[in-house]
């Protein structure tokens, strides 16, 4: 297993960041079939793999604050205001995904990317890890 840590520099608003691109970097030695692993290790942020581009990725945002919405009373307090939605949101976006690779390349729909998703504004910088398992 070859496995990379990259870092993400996300901002201070909820984003969801195309990860493809160092997905393929990533993926540039490679000439087998295996497994991508994406993972991100923090309790507030996930993977997902979505439509960018064309209002998909504005629209999830949209859903999660529907869902987990930031003026909620949340038992986790610390942190701005509705922090503790950020602590939810990886059970329904989970921290990993795993894509299959043949010959090198993602195995991805026509429309798909790997995406982080940080809903976390007070944390501007994140860790993402790739590992690529061969097959």
């Amino acid at each position: 297993m070859r496995s990379e840590e990259i870092e993400i520099r996300t901002g201070a608003e909820e984003v969801v960041h195309d990860l493809t691109r160092e997905c393929e970097r990533f993926l540039s030695s490679e000439n087998g079939d295996g497994l991508l692993h994406v993972w991100v290790p923090h309790a507030t942020a996930g993977v997902a793999i979505i439509e960018t581009g064309a209002g998909s990725d504005d629209d999830l945002l949209t859903a999660l604050e529907r869902i987990l919405p930031r003026d909620v009373k949340w038992r986790h307090r610390h942190g701005t205001p509705g922090h503790g939605r950020d602590h939810v949101m990886p059970a329904l976006v989970p921290p990993y995904a795993t894509i299959p690779v043949l010959g090198g390349v993602l195995v991805l729909g026509t429309w798909q990317s790997v995406c982080l998703v940080d809903t976390n504004v007070d944390n501007p910088v994140r860790t993402v890890r790739l590992s690529f398992l061969a097959g």
